[in-house]
């Protein structure tokens, strides 16, 4: 059971790839690129060089600290597919000129962002009116600041009911809510983990997802090495989709190869897969996500970015940077 559904499929795209790649233009290698201390079942695959054995060449793994550096990896040739880029950098590279292309959701993290209201304050979603008035600790023009209007908005609440104390970084976001300055601060990862003990969020990450709102890593691709090598970014697919099921039905065995290409310890590790999603096939290529609201979503994030000089001039359509051939 350990490497059965990914060998299987490893030894099908295996053959796939060689029948087609008997032009002999395949590359030897393929470098992807990888977020660090972000482990995911694919880095089982990684581990166990599935991945290479499906591809029929040597994978190098690359690990980056964040998205916008894969950007650059990207755009230099250093690096063909990035595996878990947060969405935010690919938007941003694509709206700058990078020709990049989505293929695939990495990972789904829906509660690693929000809105908390101390317990003491009492106000929740059902009187969520009190809030007109009061002040709200947000970093301007970051996801959180969109999510948090969003949320207002299907609350009923107007942006310029409430005052945004703006903070520069989460430290400040913190400080504000554990010093009383502030009745609600927007944050994400490790701040918004510390407030989350002093109270509760509006609405949890889940209820978010369902109006629309996402958090996730994409896979994303040079759209040149894509139309040059389909069927290496095929099997690349194939085998993350394999790990990605595998780890729905016996995750267990592969939590210790996991942590190990993570480079992080076993219960940090373990601790952190507990707060990812990981979409099959199906649902990421389903209306709710790849085959229609991401694009719609990445659309209305951009417009934001760029209302509060984030980023530069939204391009009129973001459907044709992303795809699902690839969802099979």
């Amino acid at each position: 059971m350990k490497r059965g559904i990914i060998l299987s499929v490893a030894l099908w795209v295996g053959l796939f790839s060689a029948a087609g790649s008997a032009a002999g233009h395949k590359p030897t290698e393929i470098s992807i690129g990888y977020l660090t201390q972000w482990p995911s079942p694919a880095q089982f695959a990684q581990d166990t060089k599935t991945f290479d054995f499906a591809l029929g060449l040597s994978v190098n793994w690359v690990p980056f600290d964040d998205g916008n550096a894969m950007n650059t990896a990207l755009a230099e040739k250093r690096v063909q597919i990035a595996y878990s880029q947060g969405h935010v950098p690919f938007l941003v590279g694509i709206t700058e000129g990078l020709d990049l292309t989505m293929v695939g959701i990495a990972g789904v993290y829906p509660e690693n962002d929000n809105c908390i209201v101390p317990d003491d304050v009492g106000i929740t979603r059902d009187n969520a009116a009190l809030l007109a008035g009061s002040k709200v600790a947000v970093s301007p023009g970051s996801l959180s600041h969109y999510r948090m209007l969003r949320v207002l908005e299907h609350l009923g609440i107007d942006e310029s009911q409430v005052e945004i104390v703006a903070t520069d970084d989460g430290t400040a976001t913190a400080s504000a809510l554990q010093q009383g300055e502030v009745v609600m601060a927007c944050a994400s990862g490790g701040v918004l983990r510390a407030i989350r003990t002093l109270g509760k969020p509006l609405l949890s990450g889940a209820e978010q997802e369902a109006l629309g709102l996402r958090l996730f890593d994409a896979i994303t691709v040079s759209t040149a090495f894509m139309n040059e090598h389909p069927e290496m970014v095929q099997a690349f697919m194939d085998v993350v989709g394999a790990a990605n099921e595998q780890w729905q039905l016996n995750p267990g065995p592969m939590r210790a190869a996991i942590a190990r290409a993570a480079q992080m310890d076993q219960g940090v590790a373990d601790r952190a897969l507990s707060e990812f999603r990981f979409p099959s096939i199906e649902q990421q290529k389903s209306e709710a996500w790849m085959g229609a609201e991401v694009g719609d979503y990445i659309s209305d994030l951009a417009d934001f970015l760029a209302t509060h000089g984030q980023l530069g001039e939204p391009l009129e359509n973001y459907d044709r940077f992303v795809t699902t051939r690839f969802l099979r």
